[in-house]
């Protein structure tokens, strides 16, 4: 077989060595693009220190300053000097005298108001929160649905969340359920004998839970947008399946809405403990009968502002601290075991 030399393949031509003035121009450019490579470094270094110019590394301080301002101003000092007020005895008129933990062994083995208010507090917090969650998750479930006129009645159920808190709701609540109030002249219409259910001890706590029930607003509102990312298709299927309204609400809805159950469950408690406005108004600042209304924050308000004993006030402040933080962190741990998410 021959071959032509239209075939043969051509090598290309080996180049030309490098003068010495070539090799002085590459390592000129060599250097020069190092040179810059280490500009460009240095720049970005003193960026990220802070340096650069003060318009360059201080600009976006500048902008965070106020928040800073009210962080440390307004929250991290006040409990701070809080924290070391709690082991002294203050009383606004003179200076702190330090007694160390005093106020602290006083409070829990020498004070049995605390340990009314610590009661009504839990009673008034594992009753209404229960309560006024599942009020606020029906009444969603009923306004999930797409008919004329139904913002209306959302912005009217939620309407006592945005009243709920103002003295004159307290107010106008204490004259419903006193003596002659109108929740008595409800009772008389089916004959039942009404009772002063603000001066009981044995009711006066559940007025103020029937009124934090009736609050139920802003965790209505939070459920609704839950039920509006449901999965319609899952629904569909279940339909199809035959699965009963009460299945799909326990094997579908309940399930899915889990997180929303549980952020609402957070902000609720922590609520719920810092309550004052109502058993303020409707005890007239007594926490009467027999301290059945001494919430907690009423009691501390009253050692504080009453009682001028700041210090003892501070160290019930961070008792009152503790105690939500650590069933904030129950909580979370728990949210492990019922929670729910996508993923």
């Amino acid at each position: 077989m021959t071959t032509t030399k239209s075939d043969e393949v051509v090598g290309e031509a080996p180049a030309a060595p490098a003068t010495p003035a070539d090799q002085r121009d590459r390592e000129r450019m060599r250097r020069r693009a190092a040179r810059r490579r280490n500009q460009e470094g240095q720049r970005e270094a003193l960026l990220l220190k802070g340096g650069g110019g003060w318009r360059a590394g201080w600009w976006p301080y500048l902008f965070l300053a106020p928040w800073f301002v009210g962080l440390f101003g307004l929250t991290i000092y006040p409990m701070l000097d809080s924290l070391y007020l709690s082991f002294t005895d203050f009383d606004l008129l003179s200076s702190a005298q330090w007694v160390g933990t005093e106020n602290y062994s006083h409070m829990f083995t020498d004070d049995p108001v605390f340990w009314d208010s610590v009661h009504a507090t839990l009673l008034y917090v594992l009753v209404s929160v229960p309560l006024k969650l599942a009020l606020a998750l029906g009444v969603a479930m009923l306004l999930n649905r797409d008919l004329k006129g139904i913002g209306l009645y959302r912005a009217a159920f939620y309407l006592p969340s945005l009243l709920g808190g103002a003295v004159a709701v307290a107010i106008v609540w204490r004259q419903v359920f006193g003596g002659d109030g109108l929740f008595n002249d409800f009772l008389g219409w089916f004959g039942i004998e009404g009772q002063d259910w603000i001066s009981s001890p044995d009711s006066a706590l559940y007025t103020l839970v029937l009124l934090a029930v009736w609050q139920f607003g802003t965790p209505m509102v939070i459920f609704l947008a839950g039920l509006k990312q449901l999965p319609k298709d899952v629904y569909e299927a279940a339909a199809i399946d035959g699965a009963r309204p009460v299945t799909r609400f326990f094997r579908i809805t309940l399930p899915l809405l889990t997180p929303i159950v549980f952020f609402n469950v957070v902000l609720q408690i922590i609520d719920a403990f810092k309550t004052f406005t109502p058993a303020f108004v409707i005890s007239n600042g007594t926490g009467g009968p027999l301290n059945s209304t001494m919430l907690y924050s009423l009691y501390l308000y009253k050692k504080g502002f009453t009682d001028l004993q700041m210090g003892y006030a501070s160290a019930l402040a961070w008792v009152l601290f503790l105690v939500i933080a650590g069933f904030t962190a129950v909580n979370f741990v728990a949210s492990r075991y019922w929670v729910h998410y996508d993923d």
